[in-house]
């Protein structure tokens, strides 16, 4: 190709990402307030839980309403997840908007009567979901639509979580795509960033965490020794492990409710009564809901596994137990917080064990167990740099990607494929030409 074409190519692709920047505004504002509702929402639902605690009993009830408006307002888009990603990578799959009140009412259903579920699949479906009707809209073409998904799965994750650089890599990190395009790349970047901007303007707040510098962790466990990096090590291993214990258990379950169940409607029932007889017997509903803080200090949570005594020996079993139950048998939500609640509890506990600092290894298991088990290690690394400071990137490098070769192929999103996109790009760039 001659130095004009590429020249015209360029510029071709500039004037493109353009126009995707212009008509992708609105969807980035719109994103932004769905999302800070989102938030407002579930901080509501929960608060009505906790002050009314008879509703969890009227769980198997709500999983019986999921399902019933599931079958009334889309059959076809009970996929979830799957279906944003099968969109994007086959134009001929359409995303209807009727998807994005659809899971976000039967999101809240969940949390409000405690079943163990989280926020990430609720969000990317709803920026999936409002960006794939206004792509259609606009009548755009399939490379368009494609980037505009893109796009509204990005503004979702960013919306939510409040990490907008993560959001752009997740949206990508998880397709499995081999073909980067850096005007998609950079459309998702500063569309997430505008969508996390517009949900700040309204008044919520997303969870902000801190970690002790590491030289100072490290004194409080006697310094520097030689088999710290063995332990280190053991934690990533067990962080790996269990990202695909639960992926497995989580599969396993949902398969054998579809074959051993004849009746669809019954499914949630069973996974409500689970859930509530898994409780009672645990005595405790520390692990129902979303489980990001609490006012009361005596409630384990994400926060409290930061600190000494802020988790149980097998809280992070528990919760993924829970979660399995309620996201594998009928009611929606999303697994990336509750992977969050299981890989900082995990860490808290192998901090005692291992006589490792307790905040840094409930960090890094947050992080490392996100990352085995959505496949996304690149994007996990950006976002211990967005939550814990970009400082200690190096410190979580290791730990999240040893984490990640430790999980095995499977993964929570079963259409993606095996084979990371940075890495496929790297051999790429590196496989010698003829």
């Amino acid at each position: 190709m001659s130095e004009q074409s590429v020249d015209s190519v360029g510029r071709n692709q500039c004037l493109q990402c353009a126009r995707w920047l212009l008509v992708g505004i609105p969807l980035a504002i719109a994103m932004g307030c769905c999302g800070a509702f989102f938030l407002w929402a579930l901080e509501m639902v929960a608060g009505w839980r906790q002050a009314q605690s008879f509703l969890i009993y009227g769980l198997p009830l709500a999983g019986l309403l999921v399902y019933g408006l599931y079958q009334g307002f889309g059959p076809d888009l009970a996929a979830g997840n799957q279906r944003i990603l099968q969109a994007v990578e086959n134009p001929e799959v359409q995303v209807p908007l009727r998807l994005m009140p659809l899971i976000l009412v039967t999101t809240l259903i969940t949390h409000l009567f405690g079943g163990s579920a989280g926020r990430e699949g609720t969000a990317i479906q709803m920026g999936g979901s409002l960006a794939g009707a206004w792509g259609r809209w606009l009548g755009f073409d399939a490379v368009a639509r494609r980037a505009l998904l893109l796009a509204g799965m990005a503004t979702g994750f960013a919306a939510v979580f409040g990490t907008p650089l993560t959001g752009a890599v997740f949206a990508f990190e998880i397709l499995r795509s081999r073909q980067f395009r850096w005007d998609y790349a950079l459309l998702c970047v500063l569309l997430a960033w505008l969508a996390d901007a517009v949900c700040h303007l309204f008044p919520i707040q997303h969870i902000t965490y801190s970690l002790r510098p590491f030289t100072e962790a490290l004194a409080s466990v006697g310094g520097l020794q030689w088999s710290l990096g063995f332990k280190f090590a053991l934690a990533a291993l067990a962080f790996g492990l269990v990202a695909r214990g639960f992926i497995a258990a989580a599969q396993a379950l949902k398969s054998g409710a579809h074959k051993w169940i004849q009746s669809g409607w019954i499914v949630p029932i069973i996974g409500g009564l689970l859930v509530l007889l898994i409780s009672y017997g645990l005595g405790t509903r520390d692990y129902l809901g979303l489980g990001v803080w609490s006012a009361d200090p005596e409630v384990i949570t994400i926060c409290s596994a930061f600190h000494q005594g802020g988790a149980d020996t097998y809280s992070w079993l528990w919760k993924a137990v829970l979660t399995v139950v309620t996201l594998s048998l009928g009611f929606k939500g999303g697994e990336v917080t509750p992977l969050f609640f299981i890989g900082a509890t995990l860490g808290n506990s192998l901090a005692i064990s291992l006589g490792l600092p307790v905040d840094w290894l409930a960090g890094l298991g947050m992080v490392a167990v996100f990352a085995a088990a959505t496949h996304a290690p690149l994007a996990c690394c950006v976002l211990s740099g967005e939550l814990f400071g970009w400082g200690n990137l190096v410190c979580f490098i290791p730990i999240v990607y040893l984490a990640h070769y430790c999980s095995g192929p499977i993964n929570i999103y079963q259409k993606q494929r095996s084979v990371n996109w940075l890495e496929a790009k790297l051999k790429t760039c590196c496989s010698p030409r003829r």
